[in-house]
């Protein structure tokens, strides 16, 4: 792609914001983009995850759109243009592969992320953040914010020491969810089910894995199963509602049966 491409789509952009352009375009503020950029960011996830490459193609474009649309509300404020934004990302990349631009060497990925995450760490203390969440912003889905405050919090140290110690504490808060629950104090019982959502999102850190991206896939299989439990009641004329609880089990555990280990 030639760099006049890219300026023409800036352009683009530019014009949908103007006096001329798009009414929905010019009344967007960055608030109001919030649940798009979300929503452009799941469905890249989605076409990765279908390896659908030219689903991909199309929704990085959507994706590359709302970085566009950010940038250009911003130059109008006379904050920053997408020219800062592409200055900024090139000197981040540089700055934070001293193992590629300078004389640090790191031969395996793990070093390498290593000395990413280290570069960035200090990114964040010469911007003087009070505390090591700082940084972790409170404006995502709670999620991935979980996911960002145990890691940055077991990146300093508050870890468990074993797996079997993160299983322990999963059974402590589920206790601790009964009792509530069994209290009838509403509050506390929320309280409680956070924390147990929370240890499952250590569990998953801890594992290595992402959350985010292990609840999604959960979510595609219960998706599949629950579908084949209702093709199964729709060969005999009924629907999940029509099935007693024990029936929609037992229809639940046969679909799994199914499937091969």
């Amino acid at each position: 792609m030639s760099n006049r491409r890219f300026e023409e789509v800036v352009e683009l952009m530019a014009r949908l914001r103007g006096p001329e352009g798009c009414p929905w375009d010019r009344e967007q503020t960055p608030l109001s983009l919030r649940s798009n950029l979300i929503e452009e960011t799941y469905e890249v996830l989605d076409a990765i995850e279908r390896h659908d490459p030219e689903a991909l193609k199309e929704e990085l474009g959507d994706l590359l759109l709302q970085v566009l649309f950010h940038a250009q509300m911003a130059k109008e404020q006379g904050r920053f243009s997408i020219d800062d934004v592409l200055t900024h990302l090139h000197d981040k990349l540089i700055r934070r592969h001293p193992h590629v631009f300078g004389e640090a060497r790191a031969h395996t990925p793990q070093e390498a992320l290593h000395r990413w995450e280290t570069m960035k760490a200090a990114d964040k203390a010469a911007s003087q953040s009070a505390t090591s969440l700082d940084a972790v912003s409170a404006h995502q889905p709670a999620l991935q914010e979980a996911y960002e405050i145990s890691r940055r919090a077991a990146g300093v140290g508050f870890e468990w020491e074993k797996f079997d110690d993160l299983l322990d504490k999963a059974r402590e808060e589920a206790e601790e969810l009964r009792r509530a629950q069994a209290s009838g104090d509403k509050e506390w019982l929320e309280d409680e089910a956070g924390d147990l959502l929370f240890v499952a999102v250590n569990v998953a850190r801890y594992l290595g894995y992402d959350p985010e991206l292990a609840l999604r896939r959960t979510n595609r299989r219960f998706r599949r199963r629950f579908a084949e439990v209702e093709a199964e009641l729709a060969r005999s004329g009924r629907r999940p509602q029509d099935a007693t609880a024990a029936e929609l089990n037992e229809l639940w555990e046969l679909v799994k049966s199914r499937e091969p280990e």
